[in-house]
């Protein structure tokens, strides 16, 4: 008997014709003929979540990026159908269900306008290897449609054309359109015809996406693996996209403490301990702000994560103290491998309660980082994110460290084809056993919060700091991150202001770069440069790798010195702009940073700008990105913008030249807007704020400016104890009003607010507080239109 061995190749497979539909509150099940099943979630008026299987049967629902915090709910939905579609209808969205093959098409409830459609749609493959599918869906692209997102990916900011693979990767020294790199959120904004939407492929297995790269007019994501699975986030305007990406992933747990904004030094390595100490001293000395000091892998005893050298690090206790009173923070490193060594009781620990991953035949998972051979956690089991969790107890409680840097938890791993685990590790993946195709995208992700749940424990009831490298969709929740092993280049200096924009933009706000660049060696202008643009950064640190020189900011020389102060004193002069920015973020998923686009999506004109961004509400910023420039070409986003450096006012809506020589950089304030500032301090902390200064900046017209503050740390604010005022401003010809409206209990240090009036057309003849003129004498009013008076005010009126 002659049999064909040959597999039977089938192709890309499609759902048939529906053949049975059902509805379970905001569940909508649609039954195709050959065992397809189609759920559609109602899950928000603007969210409707896609799910598909090909065997008729769901796999347990459980994802770890969703949040259970997120929001839910809708004010309207209704089912009904024609000959051709199933129609779902809700307050903000109609959504058309094919009843030949389950394609769908979106549209706006409100002027019925196609917002979405599927091409081919849903279609699959089956994976003979693996078992299961390769999981694909295509859309067609609407005309002059743009994309955004997708997290660090080092290219422009607008994705069109190009192609993209999620699969967390160790990138040492990546370049520009190195792929895959550090992170993997799978979730991209569309936006054409002035309308956005988003796109979230809940899949952590290694997956694509395609905007019009293979086929001009189509996009298209697929994934090795698992389910097809999104969610269609509707906005129209791209912020709300973000935003409610944002809630459904997950905002910050908590607001950081302040002195995590303020600025960080770190390098590979500072040891032994008399060189951290003459490091921080030259801060101190030199009156440059520092609130942080990083210990890098040198720290430790071999490589061991949680010991301590007892040759360059005698008494950490001690050190961490004297730093402390100093006004420095200690940081340091913890990476995910642990070197198997039984004399080593992290590791014992982990043996004999069976911590740690194996392959699928049963031996340990074993591979080379710096300790040499290691063991690795499966931190997708719940009683090892405890155990590693309780780790913490003796580095933060006792020894008084501060916070955690995650390194390596990709999982990186030595001298092996793809830089990390073999497919065939096996991972408990909280109940769902899987393979490492499965889960290794949310490793990182995983051992980043069980580092946080252990830092929460023991720095209570202070705020818990936790910075991450590798992370999937959500990880946002428990920490900051940074875009990795970056290179000292101007082009760097691009990739990072694209990566921190594009990390904002995808749900993921409390990112930086390594300023200078991790290998290689900048020059001192690289090095100015690059602190101009970290200090608008949320994470705003100095990294470096020690095999290439010093990357202090006095190792270029004082002038190069003078200038990163100057900075950094910005920086340290807007941390209350900065933090009222994060507490935006925190309770609404607003980006820190807006790209162009996010700021201003109906100008045409935004939607492939790249190095102009807005920090917070009302700054915007752009980075001197080439050798030798005394300024240089950018777009002012429409309406009037005053000059930060000397308040001159230009008109946006077009690019225009800017002047910016070494020590300057071109920043603007729009119009209208109140900036809150602190006084320059050393560290957070360093001075009781006495008095609030308000940077006022005219208009004719009416602008909204906020500032929150609470006592920047602790979890007081969550029980109301901070204070939140909200600035109202209206300009007439010679009059200027200002309207306080604040909440909260939080009683802030300072008495006096002193206001400083920018661009005010006329002499100030009176003013009125809270209807009461005051004597000009009284109100201090000096020769540069600066005027101090109580924070109580509710109402003030300038008059010319």
């Amino acid at each position: 008997m002659i049999l064909n061995t040959e597999l039977e190749y089938k192709g890309n497979l499609f759902p048939s014709k529906i053949v049975k539909y059902e509805k379970n509150l905001n569940v909508l099940s649609f039954t195709a003929e050959n065992g397809v099943v189609l759920q559609v979630t109602v899950r928000r008026d603007s969210i409707l979540r896609f799910r598909f299987t090909t065997t008729g049967i769901f796999e347990n629902d459980f994802s770890y990026a969703i949040t259970k915090y997120a929001s839910r709910g809708y004010n309207h939905l209704e089912v009904t159908e024609d000959d051709d579609y199933y129609i779902i209808t809700t307050a903000k969205l109609i959504c058309h269900i094919s009843k030949t093959d389950l394609r769908a098409s979106i549209y706006d409830a409100k002027d019925k306008t196609l917002i979405c459609e599927d091409e081919l749609g849903f279609h699959w493959e089956e994976s003979y290897e693996f078992g299961g599918d390769v999981v694909k869906m295509s859309k067609t692209a609407q005309p002059g449609e743009s994309y955004y997102g997708l997290g660090d990916k080092p290219v422009d900011n607008n994705l069109k054309g190009k192609r993209f693979e999620n699969w967390v990767t160790d990138s040492y020294a990546y370049g520009r359109e190195t792929d895959p790199i550090y992170k993997a959120i799978p979730f991209y904004t569309g936006l054409h015809n002035k309308k956005a939407y988003g796109i979230f492929f809940d899949n952590t297995f290694r997956s694509f996406f395609d905007f019009c790269n293979e086929r001009r007019n189509i996009t298209s994501f697929w994934a090795h693996g698992g389910e097809m699975n999104y969610y269609f986030i509707y906005g129209p305007k791209m912020s709300d996209v973000v935003a409610n990406y944002t809630d459904l992933t997950g905002k910050p747990h908590e607001m950081p403490a302040l002195w995590a904004l303020g600025y960080h030094q770190c390098k590979w390595s500072y040891y032994p301990e008399s060189n951290v100490k003459e490091i921080t001293a030259k801060f101190r000395e030199l009156e440059i702000p520092c609130d942080a000091i990083y210990l890098d892998i040198d720290y430790m005893e071999g490589f061991r994560c949680f010991t301590w050298s007892k040759e360059y690090f005698p008494d950490p206790k001690r050190m961490v103290k004297e730093l402390a009173d100093d006004g420095f923070k200690t940081i340091v490193i913890i990476d995910p491998g642990i070197k198997i060594d039984m004399d080593y009781s992290v590791f014992k620990e982990g043996l004999e309660n069976d911590y740690f991953c194996k392959r699928a035949d049963g031996p340990y998972m074993k591979g080379k980082v710096w300790p040499g051979e290691c063991y690795f956690p499966d931190f997708t089991r719940p009683e090892v994110r405890e155990w590693w969790s309780d780790l913490f107890k003796e580095l933060i409680e006792d020894i008084g460290v501060k916070g955690v840097w995650n390194d390596m938890n990709e999982p990186a791993v030595m001298d092996v084809p793809g830089k990390t685990f073999p497919n065939d590790v096996r991972h408990d993946y909280d109940g769902n056993p899987c393979s490492h195709r499965k889960a290794h995208n949310v490793y990182g992700m995983q051992m980043a919060r069980a580092t946080y749940q252990g830092l929460k424990k023991f720095s209570y009831p202070k705020r818990p700091f936790v910075i991450t490298r590798a992370a999937y969709s959500g990880t946002q929740r428990y920490t900051s991150s940074w875009t990795g092993d970056n290179i000292a280049t101007w082009d760097h200096l691009n990739i990072a202001n694209l990566q921190a924009q594009r990390m904002c933009m995808s749900g993921f706000s409390f990112v930086g770069s390594d300023i200078g660049g991790f290998a290689e060696q900048p020059n001192g202008e690289l090095y100015a440069r690059w602190i101009q643009l970290g200090i608008f950064h949320p994470f705003c640190r100095t990294h470096s790798s020690g095999d290439h020189g010093d990357q202090e900011p006095w190792a270029f020389g004082k002038t190069i010195t003078d200038v990163v102060r100057k900075f950094i004193e910005i920086r340290y002069q807007l941390l209350p702009y900065l933090y009222t920015a994060f507490w935006r973020y925190v309770e609404e998923g607003i980006p820190i940073l807006k790209s162009l686009v996010l700021y201003d999506q109906e100008d045409p004109q935004t939607h492939y700008r790249n190095d102009e961004f807005i920090f917070g509400e009302k700054i915007l910023a752009c980075p001197v990105n080439a050798p030798n420039q005394k300024g240089r070409r950018m777009y002012i986003p429409r309406g009037n913008w005053y000059n930060f450096w000397n308040d001159e006012i230009v008109e946006g809506g077009s690019e225009q030249w800017v002047d910016a020589d070494l020590d300057s950089m071109p920043i603007f304030v729009k119009e209208g807007s109140i900036i809150p500032k602190y006084p320059i301090q050393q560290y957070v902390g360093e001075k009781v704020i006495d008095e609030l200064l308000l940077d006022v900046y005219y208009k004719l017209g009416k602008e909204t400016s906020e500032v929150y503050e609470d006592a920047t740390d602790g979890y007081d604010y969550i029980k109301g104890r901070y204070s939140h005022r909200s600035f109202k401003l209206l300009g007439k010809k010679k009059e200027l009003i200002i309207q306080q409206h604040k909440t909260g209990k939080f009683v802030t240090t300072y008495k006096t607010f002193k206001l400083n009036l920018h661009g005010l057309p006329f002499k100030i003849k009176k003013v009125q507080v809270d209807n009461v003129d005051i004597l000009l004498k009284d109100l201090k009013i000096n020769g540069d239109n600066t005027l101090t008076l109580t924070k109580e005010f509710t109402e003030l009126h300038i008059v010319g």
